[in-house]
């Protein structure tokens, strides 16, 4: 054995100790850290000879990279939606390393049934009834590709087309239909070969990004009978805005449609009495996906999917070699995901759901809502400030003088927070999205100073 990996092994209590000590000095200094760093191209250094052993790394990645990693970890990281890491989040992607379970396959290991107990519990969590059937994958995106992976094997179905066998040119032309798609699905129906110009983009409701579902029925009658993809939203990206799913679902007593719901932190207006009407009718979707790495505040990364078709799903991704076993009905996650080797991501989800149950989570999301309500209604006051769209949760959407890409740079410039540029209904804009679990009143108080600071 290599020496210093010896050496390492030998002090290992002692040099994971020192490793928890540095990390808990980073957590405890989020309120300093810059909630971004402008990026500055570095020189990158050679590969080590030698290397410097566990400590000498850690002390190395302290002095090089550190300073120069965000707070997006903290309570003022506002661009994208961007949760943080529970203290029991944090602790279960800790053991998920140390016990470094390849999740795929459910032999000789109880890290499927760890996964499928959370996948259960996050089921309910959102509403969904026992029909539906999930896999954890890396985020939003994979969760898309999944579910649109299966809608494209229903259409073979229905079509009476192999799919997996044939490929997607014998389908023939396929259309994906919705009002205000985000931009993953087009990447993930590039990734599906069905293409990016598969999507047809609908009307929305007049101030609003939900789907005129009047106009989606025209466009479904004038198939003629003809099989497509729906994909409704339960929360967008630049206004939170939901699509009326359940008028969406009835719209399947006439139509035959794969109804795909990007609900990817929209579902977590589950948790709350006061907006889970929002979700009427999304546990009648036959795919859904929702990314856990924004709302419910676990590590990057982690989302899952759920959809009412695990054979299709199976059909799509099932891996056949004589080592890997044989394809069950109750098929290893390993059939069920584009991947065929993946971390035990279930395990910091699960650590966050037992710590803190349903309450916790929903204070979370409604602690969250009300910062987004307060900070939106105080930068609106702002001279040639206005408001886009209400601040329906978590997102506020804001019109502000100049260029925003400019006043987001100038704000990252300041650390005091970090937004991110978008437009909406053709007005550039900035986006502010409140997900973290740490945000607190002294938080707004410097979010709504910094740009003032910079507007003024």
């Amino acid at each position: 054995m290599d020496p210093l990996l010896a050496a390492d092994l030998a002090a290992l209590p002692e040099l994971l100790e020192s490793t928890q000590r540095y990390a808990a000095g980073v957590l405890d200094g989020l309120d300093g850290r810059p909630a971004a760093h402008p990026p500055a191209p570095r020189t990158a250094g050679p590969l080590p000879a030698e290397g410097a052993g566990l400590a000498g790394a850690l002390t190395l990645f302290a002095q090089r990279w550190a300073p120069g990693l965000s707070g997006s970890a903290g309570p003022r990281y506002l661009g994208f939606v961007t949760g943080g890491a529970t203290p029991a989040a944090l602790a279960g992607d800790w053991l998920t390393g140390v016990f470094d379970q390849n999740a795929s396959s459910e032999v000789g290991s109880a890290a499927g049934e760890l996964e499928r107990e959370t996948l259960g519990w996050l089921r309910e969590l959102f509403g969904l009834d026992a029909g539906h059937s999930g896999a954890f994958v890396s985020g939003a995106t994979m969760s898309n590709f999944v579910g649109l992976a299966i809608g494209r094997e229903w259409l073979g179905e229905r079509l009476g087309v192999d799919v997996g066998q044939l490929g997607v040119h014998a389908l023939g032309p396929v259309e994906v239909l919705s009002g205000a798609p985000h931009s993953s699905i087009y990447k993930a129906l590039s990734m599906l070969g069905l293409g990016r110009q598969a999507v047809r983009q609908l009307p929305v409701l007049p101030g609003r990004e939900a789907v005129d579902v009047s106009a989606l029925r025209a466009v479904l009658a004038a198939r003629g009978g003809r099989p497509a993809i729906v994909v409704a939203n339960a929360g967008t990206v630049n206004t939170v805005d939901y699509d009326d799913l359940r008028a969406i679902v009835a719209l399947r007593e006439e139509f035959p449609f794969w109804l795909h719901v990007d609900a990817a932190f929209g579902a977590f207006a589950a948790l709350s009495p006061a907006y889970a009407p929002l979700l009427d009718g999304l546990a009648e979707a036959d795919s859904v996906c929702v990314d856990l790495h924004k709302w419910l505040n676990v590590p990057y990364d982690s989302a899952v999917q759920y959809t009412r078709r695990p054979d299709l799903q199976s059909r799509v991704f099932g891996n056949a070699a004589a080592y890997l076993g044989p394809l069950t009905e109750r098929p290893d996650f390993l059939h069920l995901t584009p991947e065929n080797s993946r971390r035990l991501r279930a395990l910091a989800a699960w650590f966050s759901l037992a710590a803190y149950g349903r309450a916790g989570h929903r204070d979370i999301v409604e602690r969250n809502v009300a910062s987004a309500r307060r900070v939106g209604a105080r930068l609106a006051e702002l001279p040639g400030a206005r408001l886009l769209a209400p601040v329906r949760l978590n997102v506020v959407c804001l019109a502000v003088p100049g260029d925003p890409a400019e006043v987001a740079r100038a704000l990252a410039e300041t650390g005091e927070a970090f937004v991110t540029p978008t437009v909406y209904a053709g007005t550039p804009a900035l986006r502010l999205a409140f997900s973290n679990w740490r945000t607190a009143g002294a938080d707004e108080e410097r979010i709504v100073a910094a740009v003032r600071k910079v507007l003024l």
